[in-house]
């Protein structure tokens, strides 16, 4: 398979207009110095995030309402939801234009994200009362202003996306977690980021079963189109059911032939096949599936992966392994590596 990287302004495998300078990268050939860079080394991304790190909404304001695709609109909200310190301002930023939807959309997108870093990702026995009740006082912030917006903005995307984390953290319930997906769905057919968090609703440790979670990834693969990205999903559910194992069943589980043949097949019908589009945020899924594979014994499919990402390290699927990620990217890259020649 012929991989491609983006040049200044241009992919040469989806045509996308450089306007945000997405997809703009370092001088970062094969082999590079692994880097795990919130902005994906990507400069028009890092240029939002340190707008929003700075409060300066003046600047912000304009970049997103731009941005007319909901999918694109929807995964760059949700990374700007992630920079501390925007609820600082983006409170006032409400309060001084009540009738605009986008700042509250922020606001509420960084609510949910707040409260999860509440939380924190500690197994539940483990959060304090004090945790909890912050957590579900940030989620219901942003219930609130999520709806909001939803019932100003009908055909957005974000709000459903956002409600269906703010549902899984206030264990709302099965239906009402369905409902939110298939308004998100709705809204955008085949979008990633909603499908990724209705597989977390159906995971064992969330109340569903690794079966239904398998089922889910593979029916959303076979319903797509080929080169559609939903191909992760099958990637990303054996990864769950692989932390739900114990150690030496873990390994066993990916590494099965019947396992490694889907592993496969998910990435020839998604990542790897010629018809898949790079899009914002594509290397969550090639880290995803290059940990899956480098994990399952298949170190050459894991190695072209490795070799499009060009050291671009992302925190998923990286800190399920004890250590740091970017040091347990670097080991399993370049074994791969040699087992591949």
């Amino acid at each position: 398979m012929a991989l491609f990287r983006r040049g200044s302004g241009t992919d040469p495998a989806d045509g996308r207009s450089g306007r945000w300078g997405f997809g703009r990268r370092g001088a970062a050939g094969q082999g590079a110095v692994p880097v795990l860079d919130p902005a994906y080394r990507d400069e028009g991304l890092a240029l939002l995030l340190a707008q929003a790190g700075a409060g300066d909404w003046a600047a912000l304001r304009p970049a997103l309402a731009a941005v007319e695709d909901q999918a694109e609109l929807t995964w760059i909200l949700a990374e700007l939801a992630d920079v501390p310190g925007v609820e600082e301002w983006i409170g006032r930023v409400v309060a001084d234009e009540p009738d605009a939807a986008l700042p509250l959309l922020l606001s509420g997108a960084r609510q949910v994200t707040w409260a999860w870093e509440a939380r924190t990702g500690r197994r539940a026995e483990y959060v304090t009362e004090e945790q909890w009740k912050t957590f579900h006082e940030r989620l219901e912030t942003a219930e609130a202003q999520l709806f909001e917006v939803a019932e100003r903005e009908p055909q957005w995307l974000a709000p459903w996306y956002f409600l269906q984390i703010s549902a899984r953290g206030a264990s709302l319930g099965r239906e009402i977690g369905r409902c939110r997906f298939e308004a998100a769905v709705r809204r955008g057919p085949g979008h990633p980021g909603s499908h990724k968090q209705r597989l977390q609703q159906l995971c064992a440790k969330w109340g569903g079963s690794h079966e239904a979670m398998h089922a889910f990834a593979r029916a959303s693969m076979l319903d797509a189109p080929e080169g559609s990205p939903l191909g992760e999903l099958v990637a990303l559910a054996h990864l769950e059911r692989w932390l739900d194992l114990p150690d030496g069943e873990d390994r066993a589980h990916l590494a099965s032939p019947a396992v490694r043949a889907e592993l496969l097949e998910a990435a020839e019908r998604s990542v790897l096949h010629p018809a898949y589009r790079r899009s914002l945020g594509w290397q969550k899924a090639h880290n995803t599936f290059a940990m899956t594979f480098a994990l399952a014994g298949d170190a050459q499919t894991a190695h072209t992966l490795f070799e499009a990402l060009d050291g671009t390290v992302t925190e998923a699927p990286w800190n399920y392994l004890s250590g740091d990620p970017v040091e347990n990217f670097r080991a399993h890259r370049d074994r791969c590596a040699r087992q591949a020649r």
